[in-house]
């Protein structure tokens, strides 16, 4: 399924990208600046969108291998250093407070175990670090957060488990970081999150 679902992202997604998701790729990536990681890079769709005048080195961290793969094509020419490494958020190889700026995009939903995500998500951000996010998330209309929880089981096992009702922000303000930038879409289906990390 892992190979299947990295093969099929781009075509499926492409329409979706195209018409509005790549115009907040490009708002919340264009601007961030240092030694960045990237969580959750998927087939690399941030990629064009780094400043290469303002991020000095981009670190990306994927578990799907296929995905990896074609993230490693689309990181040839953005003009960044790209440093690959296949693994989960629960457990970063990294050493503490190594990055400038955190963002992960679309991703969080899939991951085991979000608290421990947010906790190397802290740990390997630096004290006063940016941590930026921008997930589709458990929406507080009652209706369809009702139907986002019947449809997450079959979700799940179609999307590489994918969570359509994670409340990701409620787990982004549990760990400690400050939230000071939280813009709803789609009636809050997504959200775009800009936090500084205060450890």
């Amino acid at each position: 399924m892992a190979k299947l679902f990295a093969c099929l992202y781009d075509t499926v997604m492409g329409p979706l990208e195209k018409r509005w998701i790549a115009h907040i790729r490009k708002k919340i990536v264009s601007g961030l600046e240092g030694k960045t990681l990237e969580i959750g890079t998927g087939t690399g769709a941030n990629f064009p969108f780094y400043s290469p005048e303002k991020v000095r080195s981009l670190d990306s961290v994927e578990p799907n291998p296929y995905m990896l793969e074609q993230a490693k094509l689309k990181a040839r020419d953005i003009g960044i250093p790209v440093n690959f490494h296949q693994g989960v958020a629960e457990s970063l190889p990294f050493k503490d407070g190594e990055f400038d700026t955190v963002v992960a995009t679309l991703v969080l939903c899939s991951v085991q175990d979000p608290q421990s995500a947010f906790k190397e998500i802290r740990r390997v951000c630096k004290k006063g670090g940016k941590i930026v996010l921008f997930e589709h998330v458990r929406t507080e209309s009652a209706s369809l957060a009702a139907l986002q929880d019947v449809l997450t089981p079959a979700w799940k096992k179609l999307c590489d488990g994918c969570h359509l009702n994670r409340d990701t922000g409620r787990y982004m303000k549990e760990s400690g970081i400050k939230v000071i930038k939280e813009k709803k879409y789609l009636k809050g289906i997504f959200v775009e999150f800009e936090g500084v990390n205060l450890k």
